[in-house]
């Protein structure tokens, strides 16, 4: 049974305008067929279609399957020079097991500008890939001092190159916990923006003896995490 992005209004089911094109014009849907419709904040709802046409999808809602648990970890990360690597990121994030994302605007920063419609369709189509059922949040686009001063979690870590004494614990990362871990870019966090972060109970984080790409870290972040 196909599955689409919808929200629900008086105890209807719509879909999105994206998702309304694609199963009017691509799946040919019509009245009387059976979908499933997750709306991003934890359930899936077996429907079958009331009235379809190439503007609007309206659902009658059969069940439904819900969940309040909630993955806990945010990512605050430098969106890289090549804008293919971290939509991957964002794509592998959301199928992985992530609630929250931060650009971040840093001091070695090659790119300061992103496109959110477009980044938003990517998570959209992950967590419908994967069946999470949550949609992560895309945060608007932040300066790396804005985030420390005004962004605070029970575990907070910064992720950098730095120290090679630094040794990670996998006990610190905690599935049940709120979590913040930031990502630098493909220079790394400055020297200034470390000791920000470490003086802002921020603590240092290493993810192996490997120089990882942005987005590969932000990756092992996430898989870290969830383990």
């Amino acid at each position: 049974m196909q599955l689409f992005y919808g929200y629900i209004d008086n105890k209807v089911a719509y879909l999105f305008p994206n998702e309304v094109q694609h199963a009017f014009r691509v799946l040919r849907k019509k009245t009387g067929d059976h979908i499933q419709i997750m709306d991003g904040k934890g359930s899936i709802y077996h429907c079958s279609i009331n009235q379809i046409s190439k503007n609007q999808c309206v659902c009658n809602i059969n069940s439904t399957v819900s969940t309040t648990k909630q993955n806990k970890l945010h990512i605050g990360i430098a969106p890289t020079k090549n804008n293919d690597r971290f939509e991957f990121f964002l794509e592998k994030a959301t199928e992985i097991g992530i609630n929250k994302i931060t650009p971040l605007i840093c001091s070695h920063s090659e790119r300061k500008i992103i496109k959110t419609d477009r980044l938003n369709k990517i998570l959209i189509s992950a967590m419908k890939q994967s069946n999470q059922l949550f949609l992560p949040e895309l945060c608007p686009l932040t300066n790396f001092s804005d985030f420390i001063d005004t962004h605070k979690s029970y575990n907070c870590f910064i992720a950098h190159c730095e120290d090679k004494e630094i040794q990670f614990n996998t006990k610190d990362l905690n599935s049940n916990v709120e979590t913040t871990i930031l990502i630098g870019p493909e220079g790394d966090f400055s020297k200034e923006e470390i000791a920000l972060a470490l003086e802002n109970k921020y603590k240092p984080l290493t993810l192996g003896n490997s120089r990882l790409r942005t987005e590969t870290a932000g990756i092992v972040a996430c898989t870290l995490y969830n383990n």
